[in-house]
């Protein structure tokens, strides 16, 4: 940053287009969406420092941690969307067969808690592979809607541009996983996942392919970078969350509890998508649409300048998860007796998250199309 920031003085059309290129701001970019990577090993590191200290019981530890993100920072993330979606009666009438068949995925999710929880889990872990991802390249691409909507339009990312950011963003989790399947240590917690893996993905050449392709996209994302950086039209915000994005999730597969490794991710992951969910609804609010369409969010908004209403909403809403999992809790051992201890608090924790987690991604396959939605803050 220091070498691009130094070729760029502060009264050039060049430091002055890239000043633009943020989000919101440089501050609140770089607080809420970049440099909060800092969270993403603090839950392995608390995991550590519990499980050889304080709580000797490895699975108990895990649990203490994955129960304090989960309500912390992962819940409110995922009740947030219901803000945008459910909670919002225009939502409601114009897409009401997305919000009908949400119904669903509670029923297969409690379905496979008790008849497979390690296929419930390998679901789980490629979609919310696929979903962070797909966070990701929605990131990507507002940081490019509005550069070339509002900054520099017809700047130099084109369709070749787009499509090397994505190849290196969607690669980069890959190559660890699948040394981890191929050496049948792909564990989530207590659970074995390369148990209902296909012996065919189990085979080294899955770790040679995804390592080649994340090879091959990195060399051309390089290439292609240096060419923007020389060519003066370099977007350093997006270029900053790539880098640190790509080292990150790049590395995560290598540690030994996945469980909790992946926690790290979902605490940044979150982080970013609350910031991006209370500020979209705060735009709303000036906009004076959010009292008519979402009078419940609308209320809770207003309680504070900031978001905090909005996160108080967000945690308020995680009361589902948790009557989900006591209910769950209290019946597993009558539909499964004799059940493990380790496992009675899986299926019940599982259960509880993953039946509004998967809605989430659900709705957020849908809502990670709209780059437009921020296009208010930059007119007004």
């Amino acid at each position: 940053m220091g070498v691009l920031t130094a070729r760029l003085s502060p009264s050039s059309p060049a430091a002055s287009s890239q000043s633009q290129m943020w989000l919101r701001s440089r501050r609140w970019d770089l607080m809420f969406i970049t440099l909060s990577v800092i969270f993403v090993p603090l839950p392995y590191l608390v995991y550590l420092l519990l499980s050889n200290t304080i709580v000797p019981d490895a699975d108990v530890a895990r649990n203490m941690v994955n129960g304090f993100v989960a309500i912390a920072v992962g819940g409110p993330h995922m009740m947030s969307t219901f803000l945008r979606t459910g909670l919002d009666k225009d939502f409601n009438k114009r897409y009401p067969m997305l919000i009908r068949s949400s119904i669903i995925i509670p029923i297969v999710v409690i379905s496979l808690a008790f008849l497979n929880l390690n296929l419930l889990l390998t679901i789980f872990f490629f979609w919310a592979s696929l979903h962070v991802l797909h966070q990701i390249t929605y990131i990507v691409e507002l940081y490019n809607h509005k550069e070339t909507t509002f900054v520099r339009k017809g700047s130099a990312v084109s369709r070749y541009a787009r499509m090397i950011d994505y190849a290196v963003i969607l690669t980069c989790l890959f190559p660890f996983a699948a040394l981890k399947i191929s050496q049948g240590s792909f564990d989530i917690g207590a659970n074995d996942l390369t148990s209902v893996i296909p012996e065919f993905f189990q085979a080294t050449w899955l770790f040679v392919v995804m390592s080649g392709l994340f090879g091959i996209a990195t060399f051309l994302w390089v290439v292609k970078t240096v060419r923007e950086f020389r060519s003066g039209i370099l977007n350093v915000p997006k270029t900053l969350f790539v880098v640190l994005t790509v080292g990150v999730a790049f590395t995560i597969p290598m540690l030994d509890n996945l469980d909790t490794a992946f926690q790290g991710l979902n605490t940044w992951h979150s982080f970013q998508y609350l910031a991006i969910t209370f500020y979209i609804i705060k735009i709303r609010q000036e906009m004076g649409t959010l009292d008519k369409e979402a009078p419940v969010v609308a209320r809770f908004s207003r309680r504070s300048k900031d978001s905090k209403g909005l996160f108080v909403l967000s945690t308020l809403m995680l009361v589902g998860s948790l009557v989900v999992f006591g209910i769950v809790y209290t019946i597993a051992p009558v539909v499964r007796p004799g059940i493990d201890g380790n496992q009675h608090f899986d299926i019940a924790y599982y259960t509880a998250i993953l039946s509004f987690l998967w809605i989430h991604y659900y709705h957020d396959h849908f809502l990670f199309t709209d780059f437009e939605v921020l296009d208010k803050a930059y007119t007004d």
